[in-house]
Order: structure tokens, then sequence, then C-alpha cells
């Protein structure tokens, strides 16, 4: 042999079909590229198995001169270590490193469903994902975002007092199961809009696919206890609006992510979490109180994330709010022959915000609900000038809001 070595394995019985390459490989991994390790072993086909293994990783096998003496303690074979990288795959090429500010800006469709900062062998299928471009679908917040979500999750059997002892007037009970049976519908809608991105996005920017996984998630269970809410009692479902259902369609329908992320969390579930937040001061029992506050928190995270990551869209392209603007102005002319707000669910805030069925009370439950959609509006408004629109565009913008809230 041409050196020494310096590192030895024996394999005893065990052959290469039966995992032999594992200790070959723990061994090696010890050494430095042109390492030497004596590799002895009992199994008949070693001869054949260990230079093939060998061969695919770039290391070399050299043979004793005076042939396999493996009975008498001789090493079987001495293999040279080879100078990849990493010995787990040859030709292996880097994913890219797993920190976020290291992401690609466009990841190519080779990586596929490859985790990042793996190893990716050579070869295997292109898997396409229309949504490669970091600009298009990151925040720097959605790491911290993920997290706080997935620690925030909330069982609906657990975190809801569902056996509080309460009772309310029938009418009250009624406005009640209206709004529920509302807040539904519009989950739905949230539900589905991240649900037809989440395939597109590639898979490289995994904390958004996770975030807006979780973000289904909490929309799921907000259907849940809205829906078990509104049956608490024993009353069926409230009305649902030709015109309601008309202006969640325009959500669904939209296929640009931004567009429809701009559409939904920075407009919509903007204008939902004022509405959460009406529900939970107005709450007539406590369960209606619980489940509000606590799909208010999940909502405010699902605007956070949009808002960002369009923040971050709108300093790289000085056409996003070209497109913003039409998009706000086509939903607009879409809906423009409906007639927005369900009646029965305006009269229903006002009940519930009224808390009383004396003139007074009923014109001051009123005004709450005006008040509601002007904060809604203030919110829109703020949110549009963040965006980089001027206040007074921002103003018109936001009056062209569908009246659905959503």
């Amino acid at each position: 042999m041409n050196a020494t070595p310096v590192a030895e394995v024996d394999l005893g019985d065990l052959g290469f079909g039966r995992g032999a390459h594992l200790l070959v490989q723990r061994a090696l991994a010890g050494l430095p590229p042109g390492g030497r390790l004596a590799v002895s072993g009992r199994d008949p086909a070693l001869r054949v198995h260990l230079p093939a293994w060998c061969r695919g990783r770039g290391h070399l096998v050299e043979w004793p001169d005076r042939g396999d003496r493996g009975d008498r303690g001789d090493p079987v074979a001495v293999v040279v270590r080879g100078s990849a990288d990493d010995d787990r795959w040859f030709g292996a090429e880097r994913a890219g490193p797993a920190l976020p500010s290291a992401l690609s800006s466009r990841p190519p469709a080779r990586w596929g469903l490859g985790a990042r900062g793996a190893l990716l062998e050579a070869g295997g299928p292109e898997a396409r994902f229309d949504l490669n471009d970091r600009d298009l679908v990151w925040a720097d917040i959605a790491p911290h975002l993920y997290a706080q979500a997935a620690a925030r999750q909330w069982d609906p059997q657990a975190a809801v007092p569902w056996d509080d002892p309460f009772a309310l007037p029938t009418d009250v009970e009624a406005a009640v199961v209206q709004v529920m049976t509302y807040l539904v519908e519009n989950e739905q809608a949230a539900l589905v809009v991240p649900a037809r991105f989440v395939g597109r996005i590639h898979p490289h920017f995994r904390e958004v696919v996770q975030l807006l996984a979780v973000q289904m998630a909490d929309e799921a269970r907000h259907m849940e206890v809205f829906s078990r809410r509104a049956l608490l009692r024993g009353a069926e479902l409230g009305t649902s609006s030709a015109g309601g259902r008309q202006s969640l369609f325009t959500l669904v329908a939209e296929s640009d992510f931004a567009l429809a992320s701009f559409l939904l969390s920075v407009l919509g579930e903007g204008s939902f979490v004022d509405l959460l937040s009406f529900l939970h001061e107005n709450a007539p029992d406590p369960v209606t109180r619980r489940i509000c506050w606590l799909a208010m928190q999940d909502e405010r995270r699902h605007v956070v994330f949009g808002m960002a990551h369009l923040e971050h869209q709108a300093q790289l392209d000085p056409l996003l709010r070209d497109r913003l603007r039409a998009a706000i102005h086509r939903r607009h002319d879409a809906l423009a022959d409906t007639a927005g707000l369900n009646a029965d669910v305006f009269d229903a805030l006002v009940v519930l915000a009224a808390g009383g069925w004396h003139p007074d009370d009923v014109s001051a439950g009123f005004d709450r609900v005006r008040a509601l959609q002007h904060a809604m509006d203030q919110g829109r408004q703020r949110r549009l000038v963040r965006l980089g629109f001027r206040p007074d565009e921002a103003a018109a913008l936001s009056a062209l809001h569908t009246r659905n809230f959503m």
C-alpha cells in the first residue's frame, strides 16, 4: 500500500445491503480529504459493494498488494477520502443558507421540494411554482409571525366557556345568530383565498407557506366557533344575502397573490378586526364575547402579514400602487349593482349595540354602528397611506370598498 491508514473500521459480517455503509461513512466523516481508512470485514460481497459505494461519493479504494487477507486480520481495503465537502452526496449543490436573510431572490425549479439549506442530489424533477420570486411573497416578519401563530393556537373546546349559563331574549338571540351566520360565510372566503395560493408558492419561502397554512387553520377554527355559537340555543342559521356572497366571491376569484392579499387582508380583514372589536364590546353573552376576542387576535396577525409583504413589494415595484388602485376600482364596478351589507346583519348589529328596545336605545345603537363604519373607513385609509397613497386618494379609495365590510 502507498501509505499507512490512519483509521480503521471492522465491519464483521455486516454487508452493504444491511447498513455497512453507515459504519464506513461515519468513520470517513472524521477524516480530512486524502485521509485513509482501513476497512475489514467478512461479507463475501464486500470487494464488489465497497468500491461501488465509494465511486458514487468520490472516494478512492486501494487493495493490499498481497490480495484479500481479511481472515488474518489484515485490511480488506483502504478507502482514501475524497475532497467533497460532505460525503453524503457526490456532486451536491447547496440550496442556500437556512437563515431568512440569505433567501434566494428566485429559487430555481430544480430545487423543487428540497428543504432550504439541504444538500441537493443531482437530478430529480423540476417542480414548477409560479410564485417563485421573493419580492412577490416575502416579508421579513414572516418567520416571527409564524412562530407567534403556532404558539397562540387555541382549542375551541377549552378556550371558550360554552357551558357558562346565560339567557337572552329571543330577539337578541336571533340577532346573535344572524351575525354569527354572516361571520361564518366571511371566514369561509378568508380560508379559501390563501388555500388557492399555498400550492403555488415555491417551498423555498417555507415560512410564508407555513404562515398561510396556520392562517387557514385560524379561519377553519373561526368557522367552527361562529357556527357553534349560532346553533348553541337550537336556532337555525340566519340569512345569507346574494350581494354578500357576490362580494366574497370577488375575493375568491382574484388570481394575483398581491391583489388578493390586498383586498382580503389589508382592506377586508382590517375592517373585520374593527367588527370583531365592536362585537366583543357589545356582546350580550360570555360565549360571544370570548370567541370574538379570540378571533380578533388571529385576524390582527393576518393583517400584519398582508401589510408587511405589500409594503416590501411597494418599495421595489413602483407600479404596485397602480395595480392596487385598479383592483379596488374593478371590485367596486363588479359590485355596483349589489345591495351591499345584508340589511338583516346591519339591523342585528344595531340590536346588539342598543342593548334595549327603548327608542333612545335603538338610536344609540344605530349611532354606534355608524361609528363602527367610520372606524373601518379610517383604518382602511391609514393602511392605504402606509402603502404610499396620498391621504386624499386613500380616502377616495376607501370609500369605494365594499359595503359588505369584507
